[in-house]
């Protein structure tokens, strides 16, 4: 598979780098757009990633890679774990769509252990930070449209 791939981050995403460091890292979220689109490069990818903290936009964006057939790498946010709107758009997948975590939900408060995006995933990749996302892009070449 190559192509178009959305990588479509959820709220407080942009915030990386300086948020809770000791969660989720010191890579920027410019660092992590970087480092998205260069492994996509290298995969043959033509990588876009997105963040909102917005619900509405980001189920919009959902909707939009459907109705194109674009694969999509998730990072919902704290709307993994309550959002059943979110997780309506992304059962409308047409392509492979892919949840990933920064750190590991199950190491984390009790909440996080619900993910409402899971069932309707063609996979979930949690806990290797950054890293989270480069073994997404590479597990979309495994995967067929």
């Amino acid at each position: 598979m190559t192509g178009p791939v959305l990588v479509l981050n959820g709220p407080n995403l942009g915030r990386l780098g300086s948020r809770e460091p000791d969660v989720y890292g010191a890579t920027s979220y410019a660092g992590l757009v970087q480092e998205c689109t260069k492994t996509g490069a290298d995969l043959g990818f033509d990588v876009e990633v997105r963040e909102t903290n917005d619900e509405a936009e980001l189920i919009g964006w959902l909707h939009e890679a459907a109705d194109t057939h674009i694969p999509v790498i998730l990072n919902p946010g704290a709307f993994t774990h309550y959002s059943y709107a979110l997780r309506d758009a992304a059962a409308q997948r047409t392509a492979p769509l892919i949840e990933v975590h920064i750190s590991n939900p199950y190491t984390r408060e009790e909440f996080r252990h619900t993910s409402v995006i899971a069932a309707v995933a063609s996979g979930t990749i949690a806990g290797f930070g950054i890293g989270s996302y480069r073994l997404a892009l590479h597990a979309l070449t495994e995967l067929d449209a």
